[in-house]
């Protein structure tokens, strides 16, 4: 009897030998796959850890990590009185929960209750099956696997992050933003209940498909809660009165274009995407510019950047108002598209020309035609102030006073002196090197790199290029101009007259230097401005380039910068103290040299004009112009001209109107839309010819 006893333990103990050798094997052979939980969503935070935006994980779904430690305790309590009592003692399989089940089933002849515990929901979430019996040992054995490697808090990390909460939403974060617009830290009885139920039946409790299902299994999560003593049944019946939220809530979606290249540029695997953003300031940015869109025509977008001059951290980036607006091309950042800046350069220009002792801002600076080997620019308004000072040429943005010094300067010198700070200027370098066309926008340059040029002003002359990561290595400051240069021209464009609606210095409302900018053919339209501690830069026009007769820099993108200044925190006075080195006192004290610009070299006076020189007056060449409809098609447009000599022949696309012998105005009626081009020309053969946009709408 004895040797048979012991020949029953010495098999009894082979065989338990062979089942954990077995499990030995089994789990080096098939280690657990942690691949979807691998698979997290990458979240965008802004430098106070906010979350500025989240992007779906590969597999399409809103996944974001979790850790028990960062959940309200109240919801891990009533997790655990809900779905598995004994979680923090079973090994992974609750025998007492299996045979309750088992004898259930016996004598019921179906299942009553389940037997699977967080632990087995876990590895149930990392690994999906089908729900059969097999699938249902396999979660066993791997749940026992999970209970061996990892903690009981590990484990329900693992769980807060993969339960599926309806729809695309895994894990308890994307949840509670979805659900109630917050993290999951602080949690009423009614939301801790809700987020308890959902993961029974995910699509079938969906709050906001079938709010009476889902508010009747959170009242159930809260009756055993009251039960169990995880709350008392006054608090249950409270929290059963609470409403169900009927709609998910959008999750945080701020600064997309932004966050949408630090993420292509982030390593393979990193899911936390820290920021320089100012959440609170980039939300205010974005609110600002969405009105705006609608005082412009429907395919007109905007970008605006805001920069922190002592760090060079962008604080706001806008590279459209609205992501989603396809008329507008919302997707498309145009704060680092290449665009014409217009006459925005100007200060750099005058910079460099302070800098070099070529004139002082009180330099007497001759605004007349001029013929530069052939150039021969005009200004905005094509008139002509005659004598005024380098200040008042950059103020009112005079365009022969700023080719004049570019001349002086040589504009492959300028072009070298950009790229040696870092700015590359687009232009077809094929057909030679940087010309004088330059001062006047003839050239491309992107919002990010005007913001990072004008930052220099405020910065006495160092350029740094921008930081928009909090981890990104400071770069090594370049010189554009020197500190007394920098002063010059900050001085200057603070008393450059506000937009109108907006008081200027005299009107003690604002601290701020700024210059605009209208690219050829009204395309796009430049407000770059500085105060003490921010640099604000703006940008209004159409993404495909199209001419758009709203997008003059002072009308369209001036009074937006203005707008987002009124936004930032109050700023030092910029009038600093002057560096050493300022020369100071009225244009007869100046030196000799810097009394007056002398004439460039290569740079001579233009003949007397033609008193008989033939213009188009209207439309303005370049233009966009918007048709009107009439009983018989559309609306004639009116030619007007000025100048020349008899009778006025007018063209478009190179036909004659019906009535060529009218003397200075035609009319013109459209048969369709698109580029068109127009033409003047007099009895004695002067034409004149502009090329403008008809839009006929649709």
């Amino acid at each position: 009897m004895r040797r048979a006893r012991l020949t029953s333990w010495r098999w009894f103990a082979l065989a338990l030998g062979c089942v954990l050798l077995t499990g030995v094997i089994g789990d080096r052979v098939l280690p657990l796959d942690f691949a979807r939980f691998d698979r997290l969503s990458t979240v965008a935070v802004d430098r106070r850890g906010e979350t500025l935006r989240i992007f779906l994980a590969t597999d399409g779904v809103w996944r974001l990590p979790a850790h028990a430690g960062e959940v309200d305790p109240l919801y891990l309590d009533m997790l655990l009185a809900y779905e598995d009592q004994r979680f923090k003692r079973h090994p992974g399989v609750d025998p007492l929960a299996v045979g309750r089940a088992l004898l259930q089933w016996a004598g019921n002849g179906r299942i009553v209750s389940g037997a699977s515990t967080i632990t087995m929901q876990t590895a149930r979430l990392l690994e999906p099956r089908p729900r059969t019996m097999r699938a249902k040992l396999i979660e066993m054995a791997r749940a026992l696997q999970l209970e061996v490697h990892h903690s009981k808090l590990e484990i329900l990390d693992v769980y807060l992050t993969l339960a599926p909460f309806g729809g695309n939403l895994e894990g308890i974060r994307a949840a509670s933003r979805a659900y109630f617009d917050k993290e999951p830290r602080r949690l009423t009885e009614a939301e801790a209940a809700l987020l308890v139920a959902l993961p029974r039946a995910p699509e079938q409790l969906r709050p906001d498909r079938d709010p009476v299902a889902a508010e009747d299994a959170r009242n159930r999560v809260l009756d055993i809660a009251a039960e169990r003593g995880v709350i008392d049944r006054k608090t249950a019946e409270e929290a059963k009165r609470a409403p169900v939220p009927r709609q998910r809530h959008p999750l945080p979606f701020l600064a997309p274009h932004l966050t949408e290249r630090l993420a292509r540029q982030s390593d393979p695997g990193q899911h936390l995407l820290h920021t320089t953003i100012d959440a609170t300031m980039q939300s205010a940015v974005e609110e600002l510019l969405q009105p705006r869109l609608r005082d412009f025509p429907a395919e007109v977008g905007m970008a605006a950047m805001v920069v922190e001059n002592s760090t060079l951290q962008v604080v706001a980036y806008v590279g459209a108002p609205d992501y989603f607006d396809e008329e507008r091309r919302g997707m498309i950042d145009m704060a680092t598209a290449v665009r014409s800046p217009g006459s925005t350069l100007k200060p750099f220009i005058y910079g460099i020309g302070f800098d070099r002792l070529l004139l002082h801002p009180d330099t007497l600076m001759s605004d007349s035609p001029r013929d530069f080997d052939g150039y021969v620019p005009a200004n905005f308004d094509d008139g002509f102030h005659g004598d005024v000072t380098a200040r008042e040429a950059l103020q009112h943005s005079l365009n022969i006073p700023a080719v004049a010094l570019l001349n002086r300067i040589g504009s492959l010198s300028f072009d070298a002196a950009l790229q040696q700070v870092g700015v590359t200027a687009r232009f077809d370098r094929s057909r030679g090197g940087a010309s004088l066309p330059f001062a006047l926008g003839g050239l491309g340059l992107t919002l990010e790199e005007l913001v990072t040029l004008y930052a220099a002003i405020p910065n006495g002359g160092q350029v740094r290029a921008l930081s928009s990561a909090p981890d990104q290595t400071p770069s090594t400051p370049s010189t554009l101009f020197g500190p007394v240069a920098a002063w010059y021209v900050a001085r200057a464009l603070e008393g450059v007259s506000a937009p109108r609606g907006y008081a200027d210095d005299a009107g003690q409302t604002r601290s701020i230097g700024f210059k605009t900018g209208t690219s050829y053919g009204y395309r796009d339209a430049w407000a770059l401005g500085f105060s003490g501690d921010y640099t604000i830069g703006v940008w209004v026009g159409r993404p495909d380039g199209t001419p758009c007769d709203a997008c003059i820099g002072m009308k369209a993108a001036a009074p937006i910068l203005f707008r987002v200044a009124e936004l930032l925190p109050a700023s030092p006075p910029l009038r600093a103290a002057p560096p050493a080195g300022i020369i100071s006192g009225p244009t007869g004290e100046l030196p000799p040299g810097l009394r007056r610009f002398e004439r460039p070299i290569g740079g001579v006076i233009a003949p007397k004009r033609d008193p008989n020189a033939l213009s188009i007056t209207f439309p303005v060449d370049g233009s966009r112009l918007k048709a009107k409809k009439s009983p018989n098609g559309l609306a004639p447009i009116a030619l007007r001209a000025a100048g020349g000599a008899g009778r006025l022949i007018w063209f478009v696309n190179g036909k004659p109107l019906a009535d060529p012998t009218q003397r200075w105005n035609g009319e013109w009626y459209p048969d369709g839309g698109g580029f068109t081009t127009i033409e003047a020309m007099d009895s004695e053969g002067r034409s004149t010819r502009i090329e403008v946009f008809l839009d006929v709408g649709r």
